[in-house]
């Protein structure tokens, strides 16, 4: 349910800010996506919200980047005249920027494996001995009594 009226599209500008619901219905006319989609988004940390008196609001202009965040990108088919590990450079879609960060992000992967799998380990032991020793009895000497009596 919206609570706002859907302003014309044309009468509102990249960088205006509008509520959830309000964006939504001008960035996604078929109703596909609703103020909690574009929540999660943000919290994904694909889409700059604002939040004012306790209201969230976007703009289509970061609607717009979240979308190009968001876009798949067509992986290239195992078949083709290129042999084994042969590729164009310029014919394929991922830019060679991606392929570093995907190597620096597979990189740090296999950093922090190697550290969950070092801290999984047994730990070694803190003592040296056993912490259960027994006590040694004292030698008991009795005093002799300075009454006359004895």
């Amino acid at each position: 349910m919206m609570r706002s009226r859907v302003p014309e599209l044309d009468k509102v500008k990249p960088d205006t800010p509008l509520r959830l619901d309000v964006a939504a219905a001008l960035a996604y006319p078929d109703g596909s996506m609703t103020a909690s989609g574009l929540r999660k988004e943000a919290g994904r940390g694909r889409l700059v919200i604002e939040r004012t008196a306790g209201k969230d609001y976007t703009t289509l202009a970061a609607i717009e980047e979240m979308r190009r965040l968001c876009q798949l990108h067509p992986k290239d088919h195992a078949c083709g005249s290129a042999r084994s590990g042969e590729t164009d450079a310029a014919a394929s879609p991922t830019p060679a920027s991606t392929s570093l960060e995907t190597e620096s992000i597979k990189r740090a992967q296999a950093a922090a494996e190697m550290i969950v799998t070092a801290l999984k380990g047994a730990s070694k032991p803190t003592s040296t001995g056993s912490t259960l020793r027994r006590r040694e009895r004292a030698r008991v000497i009795p005093i002799k009594s300075l009454s006359p009596m004895s």
